[in-house]
Formats: structure tokens, sequence, C-alpha cells
């Protein structure tokens, strides 16, 4: 009898263990759940900042901290090929021009003189053959003189015309000077190698980089002396000014939380809460974190980013910061 006493004793002692241990547990997840916090930090807007050409670095003009204008010069690029270049540009824009305007102007002085000196030659060559054919013409009518030598008279006098024609299209050519064509393909030939310096000129101010926005200089890649090559990042400007806060929370967390909302946040750096602003949401997609629930109510709850920034402009914030929200 005594045995069983201790046996229903024992069996009582353990189902008040387990009851106990089990309210505990109730207790501390429940009093987990509802102290639960959210953890998010602060971020800005950051631009990198590349050069178009590849070259050496030559000069870096500003030190990791800094806080740098729009305008401001960055970094400085050594590229000789380009300067060489800008010198084979400027060449050709020379000779182009120079071609250009010789087809305007037309022909010089020496070579218009030249020019109608032989016309006018032309012109006395064919008034005496003119002449001669008019006399030996009236010999023939009168029977004097053959008919041969008429023809060969008048073949002498069309000879004679056809060169004094020919000597005055060469006078008007060299008054007037290239053709319309030929100055419209000299103008594109100047125009095309104009075009060729302003694309070696853009390459040559792509040597120094400036900053296009005010910020902060949160980082620096190359060193003096080291190549870069086109499009590589040279430094990071991180835009203090424009800073918000993003948070990581699960669906079943979101309640309250909408485009618009307020949210108050406690920022540990400055010992405060802070009013945010949501301005965005997205799903992290099936890849980031969530959370099975199935075993309870059968199904999953995915994770969504949320962004909010300050409702009024808050000193000091810094990429990194942490900010808790409560739920």
């Amino acid at each position: 009898m005594k045995q069983v006493i201790n046996i229903i004793l024992g069996i009582a002692l353990f189902v008040l263990v387990v009851a106990a241990v089990a309210a505990i547990g109730e207790f501390a997840i429940g009093k987990q759940e509802k102290d639960e916090s959210i953890q998010g930090q602060v971020e800005v807007e950051e631009y990198r900042v590349s050069f178009k050409i590849p070259g050496r670095i030559k000069n870096i003009l500003v030190r990791e901290g800094d806080h740098v204008r729009a305008g401001d010069r960055l970094a400085v690029l050594d590229a000789p090929d380009i300067e060489a270049k800008h010198d084979q540009a400027t060449s050709v824009v020379d000779a182009a021009t120079a071609m250009s305007d010789m087809a305007n102007n037309g022909a010089r002085e020496e070579q218009i003189r030249g020019a109608r000196e032989l016309w006018e030659q032309a012109k006395a060559a064919k008034e005496i053959m003119e002449k001669s054919y008019e006399r030996v013409n009236r010999l023939y009518e009168g029977g004097v003189m053959t008919a041969q030598k008429r023809d060969e008279t008048l073949a002498q006098y069309k000879a004679a015309t056809a060169q004094c024609e020919a000597a005055k299209s060469q006078y008007d050519m060299a008054v007037k000077g290239a053709r319309e064509e030929e100055k419209r393909a000299a103008a594109a030939k100047r125009s095309q190698a104009q075009g060729v310096v302003k694309e070696v000129n853009s390459y040559i101010n792509e040597t120094v980089q400036r900053a296009e926005f005010d910020g902060e200089v949160a980082a620096i890649y190359p060193k003096v002396g080291e190549l870069v090559g086109s499009g590589s990042p040279v430094m990071t400007i991180a835009m203090m000014d424009d800073a918000w806060g993003t948070f990581n929370i699960r669906e079943d967390k979101l309640k309250g939380i909408k485009i618009g909302s307020v949210i108050t946040a406690f920022c540990p750096a400055f010992d405060k809460d802070i009013k945010l602003k949501v301005f965005a949401m997205k799903d992290q997609g099936t890849y980031a974190t969530w959370k099975a629930t199935k075993e309870k109510g059968q199904y999953d709850i995915k994770t969504f980013e949320v962004k909010a920034r300050p409702v009024n402009a808050e000193e000091g914030l810094r990429p990194g910061m942490s900010l808790i929200l409560n739920k």
C-alpha cells in the first residue's frame, strides 16, 4: 500500500513539474512575442564616381570623410593618348578648313588672269580665222579659189571657234570657283573633323572628375599612380541629406504599416525616438528570409522591406546607425 502511494505521489509530482515548465515556457514565449522588436538601420543615397576613359590616376584631391559640393574637383586622370588624338584631330580640322576655304574662294587671281589671257588669245585667233574664211569664201565664189582650200579654211575657223569657247569656259570656271557639290563636300569634311575634335575634347574633360551633387566622400578605391579602366569606380559619394531607415518586417508584423503611415523608432545613437514616414514597401521575394508556420496556420510568412524617412530633419544621422521599431 505504501509503495502504491509513493508511485501516485511521484506521478503527481512529475505532472506538476511538467505543468510548471509548460506554464513558464508559455509565459516566456508570450512575453517575447509581446516585447519583440524589429531592428533596422539608417541608409543614405550614394553615387559612384568613375572615368569614362582608361588611364592612370594622376591625383586624388579629396580624402574619405571630406564634404564636397557639386562641381568640386575630385580626381585627375593622366591620359596622354587622348592628348595625342586631340593634336591629330586639330590638324585634320585645319586641313579640312583650308580645303573648304579654297572651294569657296575659287581660283587665285594669278590663275584667273592666266585663264583670261588664254581666252583673249583664243578670241584673237578666232577673229583672224573668221576673216580668213570670209576672204577665201569670196575668192571661191568668184571662181578663183578651189573648194578644197575653202573647206580647209572653214575647218580651221571652226577649230578656232571651239578653242575660244573652251578658253572661255576655263575662264568662267576660274572666276566662279568650285561647283556647289564640291563646296558642300568640303564643308561636310570640315564639319566631320570639327565633330571629332569635340569628341576628343569631351574625353579630355573626362580626365577631371567633379562632384555631381553635394555629399560626403564615403570611400576611395584606387591609389595615385594606379591604372583604372573605363567605368571603374574611383570613389563613392554619400548624399547625407537624403537619409532614411530600412527594416525587414515579417508580414504578420505589418499591421498598421502602409505607405504614408508614420512609425516611431528608437535610435540608440541619439538615445531618443524618431518619427518616420513610410515611403516604400517591397516584397523580399521567396529567396529572402521567411518563416514556416504550416504547423500552426497552414501558411508561410514572408518578409517585406519597409523604408521610411524622418518626418523632421535629424542632424547627425549616418549610414549604419541602428533603429529599433517596437511592435
